[in-house]
C-alpha cells in the first residue's frame, strides 16, 4: 500500500504523520505533514487532526490539514504473521503499588471526596526487531471494531493503539457520544452477566454526561445500555446523541475528560490522580481525531478517546492501562482487571 511505504519514509525523515482506521471500515486514512514543525490546538477551531492530553490545562497538539498531504486507500487483505519477541517488567512491584493505590481511592470514595476515580498505571515491554508498520497491521487485523492509529512527531515520539471509545462525533451541529465503562473476557460458551459493580459505574458515566450535556446542547436522546465486543474484551455502552448550541469546544470541554477516564465528580477525581497516581499519562486517555474537516459542505469532527493504546521508546513499548473505581471495587480484582487489558496491546507484540 502507498501509505505503508509513505509511513516508512517519513520515520526515516523524521517527519510527522497519522494512520488511522475508523471503526468498520475498510478504509486506511492519513496526514503526512511537510515540515517538522510542533502545532499546537487550543481553541479547536483549525482544521486537521488533533493529539490532546488528559491533562486539558495543557496544549493540544495538532497536524494541520493546510500543512499535509492527505492520503486515503482502501485496506488490502493484511496478516500478522511476522513475531516480535518481548519481556515485560518485573509486575510483582506494580502490584503492589497499584493494589495500594485503589485501597487509598476506595477510602477517598468513603470519605465523600468523589463517588468515582479510574486509576492507570503503564508497563514498559522490551523489543526486539520492532516494526512500526507491521505492528500496526497487526492492530488493523485484531481490531476491526476499533479506532486504530498510528501517530509520529519527531518532537514528541510514536504513538499508536485500537481504541473502543468515541469521544465526540460531530456533523455540523448534530453530534453524538457514548459512555462506556465495565470490562470482562469474552466467553463464547457463556451467557454474559454484569455485577451490581460494573452496572453502577456505567450508569455513574451516563447521568454526570447526560447532564453536562444539557446546559451545551438540545435535544440529547439517550440510548438503551447494550454490551460491545472489542477484540477478547466486552464492554458496557450507552449512546448518547444531541444538538450543539454552541461551538465544539463547548461540547469538548464537557466531555473531556469524560467519568470513563478520570472519574466524578471531575475535578475532584482529576484532582486525586495527579496527586497520587505518580506518573504522567501523557496522551492515555486524552483524545485525538479528525478536527473540522469537509466532506459534501459538511463540516465534521470525529474524536476518539486514547485507550488501548502504547508509548514506542527506543527499544520499549510503554502500555497504558487502567480501571474505573467505585465503593464497591475489590483492590486485587483491579489489578487483574489492568493485567488482562495490557493482553490488547501485548497481542499484537506477540
Amino acid at each position: 500500500m502507498k501509505i505503508f511505504k509513505k509511513i516508512k519514509l517519513s520515520l526515516q525523515d523524521n517527519l510527522p504523520f497519522v494512520v488511522y482506521r475508523k471503526p468498520n471500515s475498510k478504509q486506511v486514512q492519513s496526514f503526512f505533514q511537510k515540515n517538522t514543525t510542533l502545532f499546537f490546538s487550543n481553541e479547536f477551531d483549525e482544521e486537521g487532526f488533533v493529539f490532546a492530553p488528559f491533562d486539558n490545562t495543557k496544549s493540544s497538539i495538532l497536524i494541520p490539514l493546510n500543512e499535509s498531504e492527505v492520503i486515503h486507500e482502501n485496506l488490502d487483505d493484511l496478516s500478522d504473521n511476522s513475531k516480535v519477541v518481548f519481556e515485560s517488567d518485573s509486575l510483582k512491584n506494580k502490584a503492589d503499588i497499584h493494589i495500594d493505590l485503589v485501597k487509598d481511592a476506595i477510602n477517598a470514595i468513603k470519605n465523600n471526596q468523589f463517588k468515582k476515580v479510574v486509576l492507570s498505571r503503564d508497563e514498559e515491554v522490551l523489543l526486539k526487531d520492532f516494526d512500526a508498520i507491521t505492528v500496526y497491521q497487526r492492530l488493523l487485523v485484531n481490531y476491526p471494531t476499533a479506532f486504530c492509529y498510528l501517530w509520529f512527531h519527531p518532537k514528541v515520539g510514536l504513538w499508536m493503539g485500537a481504541t473502543p471509545e468515541t469521544l465526540l462525533d460531530i456533523k455540523d451541529n448534530e453530534f453524538s457520544t457514548m459512555s462506556l465503562a465495565g470490562t470482562q473476557i469474552y466467553n463464547p460458551e457463556k451467557e454474559t452477566s454484569w455485577g451490581e459493580k460494573e452496572l453502577d459505574e456505567q450508569q455513574l458515566v451516563t447521568d454526570y454526561i447526560t447532564e453536562k450535556l444539557r446546559e451545551e446542547s438540545e435535544y440529547l436522546t439517550v440510548d438503551n445500555l447494550e454490551t460491545i465486543k472489542i477484540g477478547n474484551l466486552l464492554h458496557l455502552r450507552t449512546k448518547i446523541s444531541g444538538r450543539a448550541k454552541y461551538d465544539i469546544k463547548s461540547v469538548i470541554k464537557v466531555l473531556h475528560p469524560t467519568p470513563a477516564v478520570c472519574g466524578f465528580p471531575k475535578e475532584e477525581s482529576k484532582s486525586f490522580i495527579l496527586k497520587n497516581e505518580n506518573y504522567d499519562r501523557s496522551f492515555y486517555t486524552g483524545f485525538l481525531g479528525e478536527l473540522n474537516l469537509t466532506e459534501n459542505n459538511t463540516r465534521f469532527s470525529s474524536l476518539y478517546v486514547n485507550l488501548r493504546c502504547m508509548q514506542i521508546k527506543e527499544d520499549k513499548a510503554i502500555l497504558y492501562i487502567g480501571g474505573g473505581i467505585t465503593k464497591d471495587s475489590d483492590p486485587e480484582k483491579e489489578w487483574e482487571e489492568t493485567k488482562v487489558k495490557s493482553l490488547a496491546m501485548k497481542r499484537v507484540l506477540s
